[in-house]
């Protein structure tokens, strides 16, 4: 995602040469004459002053952004959402599968940095004409996939090509606000529209998978992609002054930073299926990603004009943001992995669970409504009190999940985590705007790099490590549980009674009938110590979100404390001044 940060630059760089109310953003945002490439060829059609601009259009803006958003989300969501029914038709296992996400995520991890400075030096039109035009390529590409060997180089190559995408959605949706509304209403938009495609995925997924398999889902993403084509045309965007921002040198980091970042990706989304310790190779991605961050870190420390300012990052300010954005990550992971986990251990399908996610897309955009409101109102403290409030309730709820649990059982808890979700991250991404913008523009790619890492990279490793800890729990359960199997205890030998019964019309054989008994006895342990472990998971997930709750009242509180103290002192020297 090269985010929602190169969108309000570019649409501020051009608004700040016609309005008078933002000449305080103008100064930074105009490049230096120097650097300023020569002017492109005026183009057909040219974006219409929002002054001047229907309500019809307005919302034309913000469907292409949401449009966007679907294109490039179904794209990442839709193998997650189908890992056990694309097994069958790849004839893989359940970690071989999960390589076609790796593959895609790879190269999307860090393909946004490079494309921020691509698309300040060559021009905003050509770069959504190239984008949409090599999504449209690689989609075409998937209906050609025949095993799963050539799956994997068709998902890394969509990983690059989807990159784009969610730029030109942040792009569109906030092209149609004006300055005073671009990080409010617009910013509450475009990150509401990051959610959505999750949901939808597993909403529309059986259908397609009835249709035909894998080539249906892929066929309805080209669709999509061909849908967005014309908008690059027919909707056109206000296009920000070129500058030579690309230097020799950023080829060569970049290289380095795709490849340690890509390493990590694979790494923390394999980790669990081949388990951390077990596969000599995750441990050479390892190495290989350490090795390449720390010559990445070394050359970049040393440059005048990094391609990201290392120092900035590391900074506390900008450590506490990236805390607080994985927090986010971590506590949201329990909604789109740990519950649907869950889910699948008991059998239950997506076509079982369209239901439930319609209400999480529904409560997703009515979170994101409030949050626009609050936002508008400057009260985005309240915003992520409620947020986290209403996460860590459902995580506890979620924590007392049985196997008698069904998706009816979510509803209310999985509604309450997708409405504080959508609340969340907008005032977050508000503050980081904030913080990179008085730096000025170059340290907004640095603040690209913060977010990029904290949402793409925490989001696989937070549903890496909750699936260990689901993993890990699961054994410590199992254990405790299966001491007190004995079958000298009545119950026990009772219950391998009853569920030998099924065999007994086939076996004879008393050994054989009681071996069988003992089997479905340990399948029903198992699937006990798994529920036990989701809902260790729950809970911690819910403690994690409360803490975080109270860190975030006491700073809010200490704020208030500042500034009253602030005050009260401007008053007394006013008084003694008099």
């Amino acid at each position: 995602m090269s985010t929602a940060i190169t969108v309000s630059r570019d649409a501020d760089q051009e608004s700040g040469a016609r309005r008078p109310e933002d000449a305080a953003v103008a100064p930074q945002a105009v490049p230096q004459a120097a650097n300023v490439a020569p002017a492109a060829k005026s183009l057909p059609a040219q974006p219409v002053p929002i002054e001047e601009r229907p309500l019809w259009l307005t919302l034309a803006y913000i469907a292409s952004g949401l449009l966007m958003f679907m294109t490039q989300g179904l794209g990442m969501n839709i193998v997650s959402a189908n890992l056990y029914q694309l097994q069958g038709t790849f004839s893989a296992t359940v970690a071989e599968v999960a390589a076609l996400s790796a593959a895609y995520m790879a190269p999307y991890a860090s393909l946004s940095l490079a494309l921020f400075k691509i698309r300040v030096q060559y021009g905003l039109r050509p770069f959504a004409e190239l984008s949409i035009g090599a999504f449209v390529l690689a989609s075409c590409l998937n209906l050609f996939v025949t095993d799963l060997h050539s799956a994997l180089v068709v998902r890394f190559v969509s990983g690059m090509a989807a990159a784009p995408l969610s730029s030109l959605g942040f792009l569109y949706i906030l092209e149609a606000f004006p300055p005073q509304r671009k990080l409010t209403v617009g910013l509450s938009i475009a990150l509401t529209g990051t959610l959505l495609a999750a949901p939808v995925a597993r909403i529309i997924s059986p259908g397609l998978l009835d249709i035909d398999g894998y080539e249906a889902l892929y066929t309805m993403e080209l669709g999509l992609a061909l849908m967005a084509l014309p908008v690059i045309y027919m909707l056109p965007l206000t296009a920000p002054p070129r500058v030579k921002a690309i230097e020799r040198l950023d080829i060569f980091t970049y290289l380095l930073l795709a490849v340690g970042l890509g390493a990590f990706a694979v790494f923390f989304t394999l980790g669990r299926f081949y388990w951390w310790f077990e596969a000599p190779w995750l441990g050479a991605l390892v190495a290989l990603a350490i090795v390449s961050l720390t010559l990445f870190g070394m050359i970049e420390l040393r440059r005048q004009n990094p391609l990201l300012d290392l120092r900035w990052i590391f900074s506390w300010p900008n450590l506490h943001l990236a805390g607080v954005l994985i927090v986010f990550r971590a506590v949201t992971a329990e909604q789109s992995s740990t519950m649907v986990s869950f889910l699948q251990q008991l059998g239950i399908q997506n076509d079982q669970m369209a239901t439930l996610f319609s209400l999480i897309l529904l409560c997703s955009v009515l979170g994101g409504a409030a949050c626009a409101v609050l936002m508008v109102r400057s009260q985005s403290g309240i915003a992520h009190v409620i947020a986290l409030s209403l996460i860590a309730l459902g995580a506890f709820l979620d924590s007392q999940s049985n196997n008698l649990t069904r998706p009816e059982q979510f509803y209310l808890s999985q509604s309450m985590i997708a409405f504080g979700a959508a609340m969340f991250l907008p005032p977050v991404m508000l503050r980081g705007f904030g913080a990179a913008l008085q730096k000025g523009p170059p340290y907004l790619v640095n603040f690209i790099a913060i977010f990029l890492f904290t949402q793409i990279s925490g989001s696989v490793i937070a549903t890496g490590l909750l699936g260990t800890f689901v993993t890990i729990r699961e054994k410590v359960h199992s254990t405790l549980l299966v001491e007190n199997v004995l079958l000298t205890d009545p119950d026990v030998a009772q219950r391998v009674a009853q569920l030998s019964g099924a065999y007994a019309k086939a076996l004879t054989d008393k050994t054989l009938l009681n071996a069988e008994g003992l089997a479905l006895l340990g399948q029903q342990v198992s699937r006990e110590a798994y529920m036990l472990a989701y809902n260790d998971t729950f809970l911690l997930i819910g403690v994690a979100s409360a803490l975080a709750l109270i860190g975030l009242l006491i700073h809010l509180a200490w704020d208030r404390l500042v500034a009253w103290s602030t005050r009260r002192r401007a008053g007394a020297e006013a008084v003694s001044n008099a």
